[in-house]
This record gives structure tokens, C-alpha cells and sequence, in this order.
């Protein structure tokens, strides 16, 4: 695998805690529209049951895609502002890879909440986000996999510090396809914290909260940062 896809993975899953302070409370309008399960041991309400599992792991399964969808759309047009970049104006790679790698480590700073600086480039995205913010109320109550997919679509444009700081490794890549390929394995690497709060597993998700897992994990991407910011450094000079 590229050293850039599995570095996007590992950051989608080191900004676990991150992704169910964000995007948990929206999981739950996966369910809304479904009725409670039944308590009764006959084999209706058991064939009942089973029919409702299978359409919110059907719906959680068309948010997902979705939403990495989204998130692959924007990597492929930053990926193709980066080569303009480098093509037209002469920005260098290397150049870029060292603003991926302070972004990266800003993150770490962000998620450990002891420098909020990324707040700042989330703010950026809020004036998009009021065009499109509207659009939910179209897909909910998310009674179908048209509108699960609808809305994680929609959600992918979510302004979000941990999805701006893996764009800029996007940028640097300087090419559309991996572009793409960054923010789509970045999406797969936060698959099992949103999938831990859509499926029910709540004592994974008592862990992926805990301050100390999400302070363990931004120290992790820091460092991890601080690493990317030598090997720029190198390429560039």
C-alpha cells in the first residue's frame, strides 16, 4: 500500500474519540425512522427483529459509503489544485509535504486539546456549510438506503479540523487519483469508531471517549508529525 493511503488510514483511526464527539449524534438518525424492537419470544417478533437489524446495518452501511464518497470527491479536487500548484505556479511537493506534516502535528495539538488553532480552518468551511446544511431536511427522518446514502453525502462537507488536516496530505500528494485515494482511506480508517456508536457497542465507544485514549492518540499523531516534518525537510533541502 502507499505510504500516503495507509499514513490517511492510520489518522482516521487515531482521531477515533474525535469522529464520536463530531459525527455520533448523526448516527443516530440512521434508526429514527425504525420501530422500537419488540420484547416477545414468538417467531413473528423474531423475524420482525432480524428485518430491523438488517436495515440499520443496510442504512449505517449507505451513510458510510456516503460519506466517504464525499470525502473522496473533495481529496480528488484538492488533490488536482495541488499539481495545479506544482505544475503552474512551482510550488514544490516536498514544499507542500511540509505544511501536510505541520497540519498534522496541529491536529495532534487539536485532538489533545492543547492548542485549538485548527478552529480557526474549521471556520473557513462554515460558509459552505450554510448552503448546504439545509439539504438534511431532505433525507430526514432516514428511513431508506436513498437517503442514508443521501446523507452521508451530505455530511462529508461537515467543516471538520480532522478532515481539513488530512486534506492538505491530499494537496501535497499533487495528483487527483491519489487525492482521492488519500481522503478515501482517511473515511475507511474512521469507519470503526462511527460504526461502534451505529451498531450498539458502547463499551468500545466508553474507551474511544475516555481523555486518556484520545490524549494517547494525539500525542501519536504528533509525533507521527513531527516525523513527516523530517522527511519533508530532507526532500526539500
Amino acid at each position: 500500500m502507499n505510504l500516503d493511503l495507509f499514513s490517511a488510514f492510520i489518522i482516521g483511526l487515531l482521531g477515533a474519540g474525535h469522529c464520536i464527539g463530531m459525527c455520533g449524534g448523526i448516527t443516530t438518525m440512521l434508526t429514527s425512522a425504525l420501530p422500537p424492537v419488540q420484547t416477545h419470544k414468538n417467531q413473528q417478533v423474531i423475524n420482525v427483529n432480524s428485518h430491523q437489524r438488517r436495515t440499520n446495518y443496510t442504512l449505517t452501511l449507505c451513510y458510510n459509503v456516503g460519506r466517504i464518497l464525499s470525502y473522496s470527491f473533495i481529496g480528488a479536487i484538492v488533490g488536482f489544485t495541488g499539481s495545479i500548484a506544482a505544475k503552474n505556479i512551482g510550488l514544490p511537493i516536498a514544499g507542500l509535504r511540509i505544511i501536510a506534516a505541520i497540519f498534522l502535528i496541529l491536529l495532534g495539538l487539536y485532538l489533545g486539546q492543547w492548542l485549538m488553532w485548527l478552529n480557526r480552518i474549521e471556520s473557513l468551511g462554515k460558509g459552505l456549510w450554510q448552503y448546504l446544511s439545509p439539504l438534511a431536511k431532505r433525507v430526514i427522518p432516514v428511513d431508506s438506503p436513498t437517503k442514508a446514502l443521501g446523507l452521508g453525502a451530505l455530511w462529508g462537507w461537515l467543516p471538520c479540523g480532522l478532515v481539513y488536516s488530512t486534506l492538505t496530505w491530499a494537496l501535497a500528494s499533487g495528483d487527483i487519483v491519489t487525492g482521492a485515494g488519500i481522503m478515501f482511506f482517511f473515511g475507511l480508517g474512521t469507519l470503526p469508531a462511527l460504526l461502534t456508536i451505529s451498531l450498539g457497542f458502547s463499551s468500545i465507544k466508553n474507551i474511544l471517549v475516555k481523555p486518556v485514549y484520545k490524549k494517547t492518540m494525539a500525542l501519536s499523531l504528533i509525533i507521527y508529525g513531527i516525523y513527516s516534518l523530517f522527511v519533508a525537510y530532507q526532500l526539500m533541502f
